[in-house]
């Protein structure tokens, strides 16, 4: 895998509050990430370093550059969405795609226009005019006319409705993510994004505690279903977590073999919501 995104020991405090706390991790070329976890895991404070907009102790490499000191040369093949909020509502749509153009110098004008007519969005609309939803699609729009090698989202869905999040990331997949690009998005509405990712990153207080493409994680994973009477014995073999679930016990288990766990109950590989809440009530406990 070829290293888009590399961090060491990244830390980062904020006065006496620890927001990161030695995080590492790697993003690959082509992938399309999910830096998932709780209101104040250090989600944002991850994606601004890795933008350059805040110095951290230890070491970050995007595009081989350090961030912070190069940001210049980063931007130029990134490109951000945050919350659409921070557009100005006076701006028009028209704009907008002037800004961008003026300052992007991989922006592509044609392409803005031809998904801004898509979402049936004018030039001389104000962006205080429009609903959060097409206001997103007017930000995605002039995001996927960036021709950058590495997207970054911040939440980009927060406050929309689910047909409004489900056409956002629709058009990522359909209309920007290739071979080429690298995808990080920040959430912690895991069950929106899960079926798009191909990595996962759980950051919880600062801390990673889980880095896995998706594919191991059917491999290093399992959830049984465990009835009454052999919970004594499934419990024996150490799961990490445990829930009830309508009236049945669901244990989860990490590098247990699956024939090892075959006779217990009925066996799953557990969706990342399900592995989120375990793995971070693991870290509780």
């Amino acid at each position: 895998m070829t290293a888009l995104v590399t961090a060491n020991h990244l830390t980062k405090t904020y006065g006496s509050q620890l927001a990161l706390d030695r995080v590492s991790f790697t993003i690959g070329a082509g992938r399309i990430v999910g830096l998932v976890g709780p209101n104040g895991a250090g989600k944002t404070t991850a994606v601004r370093a890795i933008l350059g907009l805040t110095h951290c102790r230890g070491q970050i490499s995007v595009f081989g550059r350090d961030p912070f000191r190069e940001r210049a040369q980063v931007m130029r093949e990134a490109c951000f969405i945050a919350d659409v909020a921070v557009m100005p509502s006076w701006l028009k749509v028209g704009q907008a795609v002037d800004f961008v153009a003026g300052v992007h110098g991989r922006f592509r004008r044609e392409r803005a226009q031809t998904l801004l007519a898509a979402a049936q969005v004018t030039s001389g609309q104000r962006l205080g005019d429009l609903s959060k939803g097409v206001k997103t699609q007017v930000h995605l729009a002039l995001a996927m006319a960036i021709d950058a090698r590495l997207l970054v989202l911040d939440e980009p869905t927060l406050g929309l409705d689910p047909i409004a999040r489900r056409g956002f990331y629709d058009a990522l997949l359909n209309d920007y993510m290739d071979e080429q690009r690298t995808i990080i998005v920040t959430t912690n509405q895991v069950e929106e994004v899960e079926n798009l990712l191909t990595d996962v990153i759980f950051i919880q207080k600062g801390r990673v505690i889980l880095e896995s493409t998706l594919e191991s994680i059917g491999e290093r994973y399992a959830s049984v279903e465990v009835p009454t009477e052999r919970l004594d014995g499934a419990r024996a073999m150490r799961p990490f977590y445990e829930r009830q679930t309508l009236g049945k016990t669901v244990l989860y288990f990490e590098n247990i073999p699956a024939e090892a766990l075959a006779g217990l109950g009925e066996v799953h590989t557990p969706g990342i919501a399900d592995l989120l809440v375990a793995k971070l009530s693991e870290q509780r406990s």
